[in-house]
């Protein structure tokens, strides 16, 4: 890390200090930084510019963009000194503000692509919804049990576990899909089903209510897909497994538009991680399909168990 002389001489600007205070909460993009505080994006390039170079904050790329967030760990160092800071800056409860304005944007931009897809998923291309994975997948599962098909869609994966489970709650953020999938269930007869509406990283499901919970190339849907795995946590109960089903890390950038994927998928390594972060133990992945086609998408299954004590 750069001396911490020159780091407080950086911290003596309170535009700096509000981009730091940003950055710690949240990556955000140039522009994202231009909408929440209103400067030009030269004066913000420039600030970035000089954070970087003093090591408290890094970026990486997504898409056409730079991601922005506090180095870890580098500025944890100055991060109380930040926070104290804050107090003093007038416009920071206004950026706290404009922030979750700009998260929340995000969400309703995937929130209208699936709006816009109801009733449509089967007829319309998506990358990774492999029936030979979702097959793999239903081999790990098999006595009937309570699960959660977090991300659900339209419901077809759902409709399919509620012919064997003793209860599926499935939840997806799109009200549309929300009242297509409910009123596919209603029309199948799928009295064990229940369709929720609620974001992967907030469940509208009781604590340890669950005996599965599952992710159906939805986790790369997820703005933190690590708090989206906290939750599937939180919900299971003791000696209950997780179980997710995602595309392996690629370079489809185009997907982003197309999809509305947040995230290229992940690689065994991150998938691995994010469960055993959240304290699931016996993590396996294996790679359960391959596509033949362009851009050659690959699917990855990932279980792991929530320990008993």
């Amino acid at each position: 890390m750069t001396s911490m002389l020159k780091s407080l001489r950086l911290l003596a600007d309170p535009n700096r200090l509000r981009i730091l205070l940003l950055l710690a909460a949240e990556e955000l993009s140039v522009a994202e930084l231009q909408e929440i505080l209103g400067l030009g994006q030269s004066t913000i390039s420039t600030q970035l510019s000089q954070l970087k170079s003093a090591e408290l904050i890094e970026d990486r790329r997504a898409g056409k963009n730079n991601l922005y967030r506090l180095a870890q760990p580098a500025a944890q160092a100055v991060l109380p000194i930040i926070r104290q800071a804050a107090v003093e800056i007038a416009e920071a409860v206004g950026d706290e503000a404009a922030l979750a304005l700009i998260l929340r944007k995000r969400q309703d931009k995937t929130r209208a692509f699936f709006d816009e897809m109801a009733g449509r998923f089967g007829r319309e291309y998506l990358p990774g919804r492999s029936w030979k994975g979702l097959a793999e997948a239903l081999l790990k599962l098999m006595p009937p049990m309570v699960i959660a098909d977090l991300g659900a869609g339209e419901g077809t994966f759902s409709l399919l576990l509620a012919q064997r489970a003793k209860r599926v709650i499935a939840i997806d953020s799109s009200e549309k899909m929300v009242e297509y999938g409910t009123a596919l269930a209603l029309k199948q007869g799928a009295s064990s089903l229940e369709y929720r509406r609620g974001d992967l990283e907030a469940l509208p499901i009781e604590d340890e209510a669950v005996d599965l919970a599952f992710f159906s190339q939805s986790l790369h849907h997820a703005l933190h897909p690590g708090r989206a795995i906290a939750e599937a946590w939180r919900i299971l109960k003791p000696g209950g497994r997780i179980a997710v089903l995602d595309l392996v890390r690629h370079r489809f950038e185009e997907a982003r538009e197309l999809y509305a994927d947040l995230w290229l998928g992940f690689s065994e390594a991150e998938l691995e991680g994010l469960l055993q972060k959240a304290g699931f133990a016996g993590v396996e992945t294996d790679l359960v399909h391959k596509e033949s086609e362009a851009p050659y998408f690959q699917t990855l299954l990932a279980v792991g168990n929530k320990p008993c004590a």
